[in-house]
């Protein structure tokens, strides 16, 4: 019965990639399929509900916190904050370091704004845009793109998918954050070495586009504009907690959108809802979006996503994989068995958000250390789900920039950092092993 649930639910996520339906649609159709499998269990309607209301409660602090997000990158667009850290970038593009270059500003936007899909929809575009003029091929564009865009998504105090991790594993965000950026070091800089190379003597001769007028035409483009950029950075630098950075960022830029880009008071209460959109059309696909509503999707998700690991956990559906996961990290070591779970999982589920919560959920009972737990679902759950050409977190910032979905080939860094993670894993095993004294059996 354990096996038919689980290949049902897994037919409705092939069938929703196949003729893309609304994944929040498969995801309940999964809630109803689990609440029968406990019901033919002998479980009872209420208490079935109240195993998905506790997984639900393991995230209950997260819904504010995405109204916050929504609100802050609103009003980072609306107050050219955006615009500006894009523009004063761009002009760091180089021919001949361009693929480095779309690494390293990719990187930097989703570092300040936690959104990869955001960051592939602002500097994404502009250096797709200016790959295209200077030639280069659309699948390197795409890998560093991507590269850029996850390293943020992973590591930033903004970010969803680490906040998310930070609340499931009941860790501190900014401690999480010391760890990956220690583990990162060596694979970020050795994709920076690869693009770099890669880029020699590509595109001589072309020219970058002039972002800061293609950005005149809306926003005032002027150094203030950043403030609501360097509160956060501050904040986060005193490990102020998340809500109260994003809170202060968001005042800081009210006044720049009313006197600076003079919009009227009542139109933040629309673009805090709605999001911002900008006047000028051929901005609409590089700017346009935030708000609220933005994450009411994502919200969804997440709400679904946790309401299965509470019946997962009463109802035993996981039992045997668990057992089996356990086997694989005797036999090699923890983070090898999250890493093969994560990518499994997340070939299955096609999201970032139920791959999390799932590896959580089958190897959690192989770690003694929360903050242990916290970095391997960040270096693996995170990480590897872009790298899937057909998971959603991946995907979309691809087909954004107009890069084919085989460009996640080129995503150096995210292939690199679990590999990475996996060699140090297996040769800290080795190394354990040696160290244990052997056991000389009593005559």
């Amino acid at each position: 019965m354990e096996a038919l649930t689980l290949e049902l639910f897994c037919a409705s996520l092939l069938l929703c990639i196949i003729f893309d339906w609304p994944i929040l649609a498969v995801l309940g159709f999964g809630l109803v399929l689990f609440l029968l499998y406990g019901r033919k269990k002998g479980f009872g309607w209420r208490a079935l509900a109240g195993f998905a209301l506790q997984g639900i409660k393991t995230i209950k602090n997260m819904l504010i916190t995405f109204m916050l997000i929504g609100m802050l990158t609103a009003f980072w667009r609306a107050a050219g904050t955006i615009p500006v850290i894009v523009s004063y970038a761009g002009q760091l593009i180089r021919p001949s370091v361009f693929l480095l270059m779309t690494f390293l500003l990719n990187g930097m936007v989703s570092l300040l704004t936690g959104t990869s899909f955001g960051t592939a929809a602002t500097m994404g575009v502009i250096c797709a845009t200016v790959g295209q003029a200077l030639g280069i091929s659309p699948f390197m564009t795409g890998g560093a793109m991507l590269s850029g865009a996850f390293f943020g998504d992973r590591c930033s105090p903004v970010s969803t998918s680490a906040l998310l991790v930070s609340e499931v594993t009941k860790t501190e965000i900014y401690v999480n954050i010391r760890h990956m950026f220690r583990s990162a070091a060596v694979p970020f800089l050795f994709a920076c070495a690869v693009y770099a190379l890669l880029g020699l003597g590509t595109g001589q001769g072309a020219a970058a586009p002039d972002l800061k007028a293609v950005f005149g035409q809306e926003f005032v483009l002027h150094w203030t504009a950043l403030l609501p950029a360097a509160v956060i950075l501050l904040l986060a630098a005193f490990r102020v907690k998340v809500k109260l950075s994003m809170t202060m960022s968001i005042l800081a830029a009210v006044p720049l959108c009313l006197f600076l880009q003079g919009l009227a008071p009542l139109e933040l209460l629309r673009i805090a809802v709605m999001g911002f959109t900008p006047k000028t059309e051929a901005l609409v696909p590089m700017i346009a979006g935030g708000g609220m509503i933005s994450m009411a999707k994502v919200a969804g998700i997440v709400c679904l996503s946790a309401s299965y690991s509470g019946l997962f956990k009463e109802t035993g559906l996981l039992a045997g994989i668990q057992r089996a996961v356990e086997t694989a990290a005797a036999k090699s070591s923890a983070y090898a068995a999250t890493l093969l779970t994560s990518f499994s999982v997340a070939v299955i589920v096609c999201n970032q958000t139920l791959a999390i919560l799932l590896a959580d959920q089958l190897c959690r009972g192989l770690y003694d250390d929360r903050e242990a737990l916290a970095l391997d679902l960040e270096d693996t759950a995170v990480i590897v789900s872009p790298v899937i050409p057909w998971c959603i977190a991946g995907s979309v910032p691809l087909s954004t920039i107009g890069a084919p979905p085989l460009a996640t080939l080129g995503a150096v860094y995210l292939i690199a950092l679990p590999l990475w993670r996996l060699a140090t894993s297996l040769m800290h095993r080795r190394r354990s092993n040696r160290k244990k004294p052997s056991v000389t059996p009593a005559a």
